[in-house]
């Protein structure tokens, strides 16, 4: 495809329906990050693990509601999210996916129908992408959704998760550079959607919580912070993934960062 098309193609995702883009996925039409597609719905973060390891999972996602705030579970062995998205298949409708065993990342395809077992149970998690269309529309700058694809800077916090059986480790967050005059008023507007993270974790010096150099991302593209702004981090739902090598689970497949399961959910009526 060429850029013109991949341009086209994403304008036209950006004003569609979560099922538009989850479509364009399923079909290969669309295999690039999600970032400002869908506009108005709400983004969500994915894992899944067998139905062992699937209660613990829950427990923790309750436990550590900042990073992980839990949206929807299927069925054990059934690939659809049911409450949030009819109709999806979550084997084919990410456009990037992370499988980690024993707790290294060992494959990144673009789909997971090979992998598929009966045992396995999928949790959609709320991210904070999806109010990005709420700050925008507040008139508030959104820094990252200005670079090419969109790319957050995210990272690997010292602030420790709530443990729940195999699952501890540290929170990964991510940052926003926002406007020193515009820092009360964002996390006012965040705060009101704790389904998609909600407030702030932290606000100000990154060294606080451990992280010593923004411009070294752990996942996504570093900030573009200038001299009048101020360093803002969400929990993140990359969380499990950092989870996941801690723990040194058997298995657990992930969305791959950047590459979020699109819910018929609105912004609006969270």
């Amino acid at each position: 495809m060429t850029d013109e098309a991949t341009e086209a193609l994403r304008h036209a995702l950006a004003s569609g329906s979560a099922a538009d883009v989850r479509r364009a996925i399923r079909e290969k039409r669309w295999t690039g990050t999600t970032h400002g597609l869908a506009h108005g719905h709400v983004h969500a973060n994915m894992a899944i693990l067998p139905e062992a390891l699937a209660l613990d999972f829950m427990r923790f996602c309750q436990r550590n509601p900042r990073p992980c705030p839990l949206l929807d579970v299927t069925d054990t062995g059934d690939p659809e999210f049911r409450q949030v998205a009819p109709g999806s298949d979550v084997r084919r409708d990410l456009s990037g996916y992370c499988v980690y065993r024993d707790g290294l990342l060992t494959d990144e395809p673009d789909e997971i129908t090979d992998l598929w077992r009966d045992d396995l149970v999928g949790f959609a998690m709320g991210c904070s992408l999806s109010f990005d269309a709420v700050l925008q529309e507040n008139g508030l700058r959104v820094k990252h959704l200005e670079k090419p694809g969109g790319r957050i800077a995210v990272y690997t916090s010292g602030i420790d998760c709530v443990p729940a059986g195999p699952f501890r480790g540290p929170m990964v967050v991510s940052l926003r550079p926002v406007p020193k005059g515009e820092v009360a008023r964002v996390a006012e507007v965040t705060a009101r959607y704790p389904a998609t993270h909600g407030a702030p974790v932290h606000i100000g010096d990154p060294a606080e919580i451990g992280i010593h150099d923004t411009q070294a991302t752990d996942w996504g593209l570093p900030p573009q912070i200038g001299p009048e702004d101020t360093p803002m981090f969400w929990g993140c739902g990359v969380t499990p993934q950092a989870v996941a090598m801690a723990a040194k689970l058997p298995l657990m497949i992930t969305h791959k960062t950047g590459h979020m399961f699109m819910t018929d959910l609105k912004v609006k009526d969270l």
